[in-house]
């Protein structure tokens, strides 16, 4: 018997209902649907410190995540990474990136690199293991191909993915999502989400 595909959803929206959250949420209903086990992770509700920028997660060699020196909830969260079999990334854009949620949690992806002091460069850990699906989730004011196109969110949970060991399979950005106060998922978004969901589940 196939054991189900575990799925970790790590979303960056600071608001509890608005549209990144909304989709995150229908891609984990159809994903359920499709018989695979997943995980949300807020991370507004998660205790995640600010990274220190000390570097010695990253002076441990191995392809396993260093250890870091601060004793929050990222160590759990990189365990939940470990063992998952795909990702969904997902952040809302604020001021042209990443929410600064997203950010302070892909700074504290630092374990994933490997730095030796007197090194020039960090090496990924995980870039030459197999890659693991992920898709990837934005939404913005502008109309979603301008966003898309010109703002730096989509690259952020891209560098994030590839840090974790993950392979972009697919993504979405919805746009206008300020001219509502509490916009909705069109059915077109839906078929959309669905076909993502699809992509993980396989």
């Amino acid at each position: 018997m196939n054991e189900k595909r575990r799925i970790l959803a790590i979303n960056g929206s600071y608001r509890d209902g608005g549209m990144t959250d909304q989709v995150v949420e229908n891609i984990i209903e159809d994903l359920k649907a499709l018989d695979a086990e997943v995980e949300h992770i807020h991370l507004r509700d998660f205790p995640i410190e600010f990274c220190r920028n000390c570097r010695e997660c990253m002076q441990q060699p191995g392809v396993e995540p260093g250890r870091c020196v601060l004793n929050d909830g990222m160590g759990e969260l990189i365990k939940k990474i470990e063992a998952a079999d795909a990702y969904i990334l997902a952040a809302p854009t604020n001021f042209s990136a990443v929410t600064a949620l997203f950010k302070r949690f892909a700074e504290r992806l630092s374990p994933y690199g490997y730095w030796p002091w007197g090194k020039p460069t960090p090496v990924f850990r995980k870039s030459k293991l197999t890659k693991k699906p992920a898709i990837i989730v934005s939404s913005c004011a502008a109309p979603g191909l301008l966003g898309r196109l010109t703002y730096g969110t989509n690259q952020s949970l891209r560098v994030a993915a590839k840090t974790i060991g993950g392979k972009v399979v697919g993504s979405m950005v919805t746009g206008m999502v300020s001219q509502q106060r509490h916009p909705r998922l069109s059915r077109r978004m839906e078929r959309k989400v669905y076909a993502l969901a699809e992509k993980l589940a396989a």
